[in-house]
């Protein structure tokens, strides 16, 4: 059989695929299963400085709500009852670093450098193995620049480097205008890794009632060529450890996001729909994969499509687009 061990935030991986943050980290039996299947690694659901505050203002209004019809209110309801720091998380962290005897990734999204800082620093003390922290940052400021935007975000990733002493990967949205330099500058930060891409759950405009909804749909294959176009330059340009995550559905996939230049690809949707056990069908499909084309392992695979070394590297540069649209136009099935 094919050797599918890989190298991942200088974590030694039995295999590429790591189950990405969703729901099945907070399943134990379920982690397991995926584990069992073949995953290499495991990232926890993401852990929301938003959420945690909401939570603590949530029980302060609580409190204060009882303040003036009981003279004991700020005694009978001690802060001790809730879970006011991230408490649950930690537990979910212990819960799976014992269930498991893969890496087990934490996730933080979080918005200020207090925030970062203060949580990272809990979670590695807690175990984890590494963190991957989401750059989830929507640009609504008319007088805020792309630069400011970016700035930033490297202050808080920065912050988060300096502050614990695990690997620190970065999941990033595909909306920057110069993603490798940004990587770049990640890089000089300390970051060990990029994922590509966060999804970003963009909300649905229901016109029947002109509301705004949230709207929440598993990815599909058709992602995962702008994960692949990302791969390709990035595994170029940088030498982080390369996550693929969004898109990937079958072996093949997974073949192909190597061939990019990716270490590891990250696997949601796939294992929601089809469940934990899915990742051994994905995991023999790629090493039907790797057989049938003569590679001993995924190692001498990574990076043979990457900008460098691909057979036509203007395939991935804007030339492709005149092509793709020139084929287009010779295409005897367009319509009139």
């Amino acid at each position: 059989m094919s050797d599918l061990g890989t190298t991942w935030l200088g974590l030694r991986l039995r295999s590429p695929f790591v189950v990405a943050a969703c729901p099945i980290s907070q399943d134990a039996v379920a982690a397991r299963q995926a584990v069992a299947s073949g995953a290499g690694a495991i990232v926890m659901h993401s852990l929301f400085e938003e959420q945690l505050v909401e939570e603590q203002m949530a029980v302060h209004r609580l409190i204060d709500s009882q303040s003036d019809t009981n003279a004991e209110a700020h005694s009978f309801m001690p802060g001790a009852m809730f879970s006011l720091d991230g408490e649950g998380y930690l537990a979910e962290l212990a819960e799976l670093r014992a269930a498991v005897d893969v890496p087990v990734v934490a996730s933080l999204n979080g918005t200020t450098p207090g925030g970062w800082t203060r949580y990272a620093k809990r979670l590695a003390d807690a175990g984890a193995d590494a963190l991957e922290l989401n750059l989830y940052d929507i640009a609504t400021s008319a007088v805020e620049s792309a630069e400011e935007v970016e700035c930033r975000q490297l202050a808080l990733v920065e912050m988060v480097v300096s502050a614990v002493a695990i690997p620190v990967a970065v999941k990033l949205s595909p909306f920057y205008t110069a993603l490798p330099d940004f990587v770049r500058r990640l890089e000089a930060a300390g970051v060990q890794g990029i994922t590509v891409f966060n999804r970003l759950y963009e909300p649905l405009v229901d016109i029947a009632s002109l509301d705004v909804r949230r709207h929440l749909e598993l990815s599909t294959a058709a992602e995962l060529p702008q994960r692949l176009h990302a791969l390709a330059v990035l595994s170029t340009t940088s030498a982080l450890s390369l996550a693929c995550s969004g898109g990937i559905h079958h072996g093949d996939h997974a073949a192909q996001a190597v061939a990019c230049g990716a270490h590891v690809v990250q696997v949601a949707s796939a294992l929601l729909a089809h469940g934990p056990g899915q990742m051994a069908v994905l995991q023999g499909q790629l090493q039907d994969w790797l057989a049938g084309h003569g590679y001993a392992g995924i190692a001498a695979l990574r990076g043979v499509l990457n900008l460098a070394r691909a057979p036509d590297p203007s395939a991935w540069s804007r030339l492709n687009y005149i092509r793709s649209l020139d084929g287009w136009r010779a295409s005897p099935h367009r319509r009139s």
